[in-house]
């Protein structure tokens, strides 16, 4: 038999929406815990300079989660971390979300789960293929790599692998222009080891033996192919949103996000949301930690109308 555990609100997710939910929570006397499927910060983790979080003009994102983190620490609230929720039950008055460790139980839950990274689909598959620059991104100091996608992620984090000692980056888009802010790629393309194409397409990967030797790719405009010898692939593609333990269990929009009410509240009484996979215009740290702050006051409300 797995322990049970009763509290007032779990959490599932520990990005800055989920953090601060817990901050919020907490200041309200209410029981709380975070369940995380990695580690706490998310997305956010594997940002290299975070230049739009009032007060701080600059800083590393994953050291911005380390002091979110710390701040819930100090409130006593408890934090799972690479927590595997493997049933999730959000009907009735009492919820449940089953990890492989434990039952947690409470008449609350704040679904933080936010977005994961576009998979990059190719026949051949090898393991120096990357979503994380901050992540994996030292290893390649000295060498050739593939980034695919035309945001500013792409951008940024090209650079930071610039700054890593990365020797050439090869930049791939498949619409027709790059999406990016104008200054990062002024700055990409004026360090001169960076190269651009739109209009193209990663078609398969060239592998030998165990590692990575280049990349197949096309023009999708001239149907041009040609071999680019890189040593690591990193994908920008974009993220979907992470919906799959409530997806048949409370409303969503056909893109999977949740359709939340001013308040966080979702379809399901007691079932409220924060974060990135909240359906709404804009995605930041501040707007996360603002649904985080929210979804936190409203599940006390809840509590307290009952």
């Amino acid at each position: 038999m797995k322990p049970e555990h009763h509290c007032d609100c779990v959490i599932l997710g520990g990005g800055p929406a989920g953090l601060t939910a817990a901050i919020y929570a907490a200041r309200a006397k209410l029981s709380a815990v975070i369940l995380e499927s990695n580690i706490t910060g998310g997305l956010v983790n594997s940002t290299y300079s975070v230049e739009n979080f009032p007060s701080y003009p600059s800083i590393h994102g994953m050291e911005l989660m380390r002091r979110m983190r710390a701040h819930v620490d100090g409130l006593g609230v408890p934090v799972e971390e690479v927590c595997a929720v493997e049933r999730l039950d959000l009907a009735g008055k009492v919820k449940t979300a089953e990890t492989d460790e434990a039952v947690y139980r409470a008449p609350a839950v704040i679904l933080a789960t936010g977005r994961k990274p576009v998979a990059l689909e190719t026949p051949t598959e090898c393991d120096q293929v990357h979503h994380c620059a901050i992540c994996d991104g030292a290893p390649y100091a000295g060498k050739r790599v593939l980034v695919a996608g035309g945001g500013n992620s792409a951008f940024d984090e090209s650079l930071y692998l610039l700054s890593l000692g990365v020797a050439h980056v090869t930049l791939i888009e498949v619409m027709p222009r790059f999406f990016a802010a104008a200054a990062a790629q002024e700055a990409l393309f004026a360090s001169g080891k960076a190269q651009g194409h739109t209009e193209t397409r990663l078609v398969d990967l060239e592998v030998t033996g165990d590692r990575l030797t280049a990349a197949l790719l096309e023009n999708t405009a001239t149907g041009e192919t040609w071999r680019e010898p890189v040593d690591g692939v990193f994908a920008f593609l974009g993220q979907i949103p992470n919906n799959a333990l409530f997806a048949e269990q409370i409303e969503l929009t056909k893109a999977g996000y949740i359709p939340a009410a001013v308040d966080m509240a979702t379809s399901l009484p007691g079932v409220f949301a924060a974060g990135d996979i909240v359906d709404k215009p804009f995605r930041q740290i501040t707007t996360a930690v603002a649904d985080g702050t929210v979804a936190a006051l409203s599940a006390e409300r809840f509590l307290r109308g009952r």
